[in-house]
């Protein structure tokens, strides 16, 4: 097990759903923009880091039937799995590194809120790019949410690197063409205010 994966594993252990500072009861931006770029429901959506997220309830609710979850932390996916209950079957479940994984297939739509922003290691930036070069498929989008530059500088304790679309644009690449930012400010559960921005990008066919 990696460090990283028993930091998360530990804190799903010991905090509450609602008690983490990235909570959120509805994934508003992050529904719409998927709504925006996939109406066919059928469309291969995966959640990167999406632990104990509620995106996934929001995305059954709303039809589609092609939903992976992928999280470092066991004990987050239990989290949601438990809250789904029978509806967890319609779900693939994967415990794994978005920096190690070997993706199995390709996806439509790779959505990541608050998971890209915890690689501050260039390298690890460089090996998560690349397994979503592998994962997603050509006219593809990618929508990635991280804290702002004016965002916090830590999150859980770990230091982040906050983004704005200009850097993310440089992370992905050329193939990868910027089609859409929004701005958030996320309330905690404690009413705090973090700074967030989603980024959209398309995947150029050739």
């Amino acid at each position: 097990m990696s460090d990283r994966s028993t930091h998360w594993d530990h804190v799903y252990a010991t905090k509450g759903e609602a008690e983490v500072s990235w909570f959120q009861k509805n994934p508003v931006i992050s529904l719409e923009m998927i709504r925006a770029v996939s109406p066919n429901h059928d469309a291969a959506i995966i959640d990167i880091g999406g632990g104990a997220s509620r995106l996934v309830d929001a995305l059954l609710q709303n039809g589609y039937r092609d939903v992976t979850v992928l999280d470092l932390s066991a004990n987050a996916l239990d989290v949601a799995k438990k809250r789904l209950g029978g509806a967890a079957s319609m779900v693939d479940w994967i415990v794994a590194d978005a920096t190690t994984w070997q993706p199995a297939k390709t996806y439509d739509v790779w959505h990541d809120r608050a998971a890209f922003h915890f690689l501050t290691d260039p390298r690890d930036r460089a090996a998560y790019v690349e397994r979503l070069r592998s994962a997603v498929a050509p006219g593809g989008h990618v929508i990635i949410a991280t804290f702002a530059p004016d965002g916090p500088e830590k999150c859980s304790g770990l230091p982040v690197q906050r983004h704005d679309s200009a850097s993310l644009a440089a992370e992905l690449g050329r193939e990868f063409e910027l089609v859409e930012t929004r701005r958030e400010m996320h309330h905690t559960p404690w009413d705090s205010t973090q700074a967030f921005q989603f980024s959209r990008f398309r995947r150029r066919s050739s």
